[in-house]
């Protein structure tokens, strides 16, 4: 197998609507007693450099006229998420791909992710939703200095996986710049259901993602056509 299936987490393989994002308007409610819509942490995120979801709370709280310490942040931001023992809203994930998806691809390519989760984050949802599947290598949050839209993650899967060709398959503008710094080509996640659809996949188009895709489960078509 001479290509690598890079892929992003949250809101490619994972559905997070009710986990990462509800609790950043958890957060940011309990900062400001302001709660925001769903649209509102979008638009921040298809501005880039909001891959942070920790980071972004403290950007919103502060635009609603709230200074919070980061620190403080992270630690009410993770009571809403993990909860205690993992119970928290990150229970409320589901699993995009299919039922053998992954397995079909494993056969033909190389898996890997570059996410920017913390590792024992990526590690609860992947014990639980694909705990058979292989991903070689897992680059996660603390495994890089700098964040998305900087390539170091996928460098680094291109140093562990040397001479062969990576796809990078993301759902926002970071993972795409991120992709187009690395020079990999890019594949794009925006559901027809996504409110911000149009302003999405033009940012997509304009980082000149090879595909834009509905959901995971159209990638096999996709990379057919492509490879």
């Amino acid at each position: 197998m001479d290509t690598v299936i890079v892929f992003d987490m949250d809101g490619v393989l994972a559905e997070v609507t009710e986990s990462y994002r509800e609790a950043i308007v958890q957060t940011v409610k309990f900062f400001t007693s302001t709660i925001i819509a769903r649209d509102t942490i979008q638009d921040y995120k298809n501005q880039g450099g909001w891959n942070n979801d920790w980071a972004l709370s403290q950007k919103i709280a502060s635009d609603l006229g709230k200074q919070i310490d980061y620190d403080t942040i992270v630690e009410k931001f993770n009571e809403f998420f993990l909860g205690e023992d993992g119970n928290g809203l990150i229970q409320r994930e589901s699993w995009f791909p299919k039922a053998g998806l992954l397995e079909r691809l494993g056969h033909s390519y190389d898996l890997s992710i570059f996410t920017g989760r913390l590792r024992y984050e990526a590690d609860i949802t992947l014990r639980r939703f694909a705990p058979e599947i292989a991903f070689d290598p897992l680059i996660c949050a603390d495994d890089v200095t700098a964040a998305k839209p900087a390539p170091e993650g996928l460098f680094a899967i291109q140093q562990k996986r040397p001479g062969k060709k990576l796809w990078y398959v993301g759902d926002t503008v970071d993972d795409a710049r991120c992709a187009r710094a690395a020079g990999v080509p890019f594949i794009g996640i925006a559901a027809h259901t996504h409110t911000k659809r149009d302003e999405l996949v033009r940012l997509f188009e304009r980082e000149n993602a090879v595909a834009i895709l509905e959901n995971i489960n159209e990638i096999e078509s996709a990379l057919c056509q492509e490879l």
